[in-house]
């Protein structure tokens, strides 16, 4: 039984830099197993020590999710396609992320609207506030 993998650019060191591999199994755990017997390591960057899937990992067989198909229970058959994609970064980490830089990039305006205030007049010309 002969299924295509495609392998995200974070995990290709895992298959000698190789794009798409071939696999085996009736599920996706099965297909994983086979997958890591050949490119070691990289079953345990898809699952966790629980034996469910990460979640910051998405995987599609055929374009469907297979959160929905049974997650690692999923059956496969001969001449499937296995997407993995890593999951994109956002939510509640890339708010406070942006929330940090905001409050960042205010602070440093402040700052250089002190110093320039601040700042000796050069000859001839009067110091004007906030500018």
């Amino acid at each position: 039984m002969a299924i295509e993998v495609r392998i995200p650019t974070i995990l290709r060191s895992y298959t000698g830099g190789a794009k798409v591999v071939e696999g085996a199994g009736d599920t996706l755990s099965d297909l994983l197993t086979d997958l890591d017997s050949r490119h070691g390591g990289l079953k345990g960057r898809l699952v966790t020590e629980a034996g469910s899937l990460h979640r910051f990992v998405n995987v599609y067989v055929n374009d469907e999710d297979v959160r929905f198909l049974g997650s690692l229970d999923a059956k496969l058959n001969d001449g499937d396609s296995v997407t993995i994609l890593p999951a994109v970064a956002g939510g509640a980490f890339g708010f406070a992320a942006a929330a940090a830089i905001a409050q960042h990039s205010a602070a440093a305006a402040a700052i250089a609207q002190h110093s320039a205030a601040s700042a000796p007049a050069a000859p001839g010309r009067r110091a004007v506030a906030g500018r």
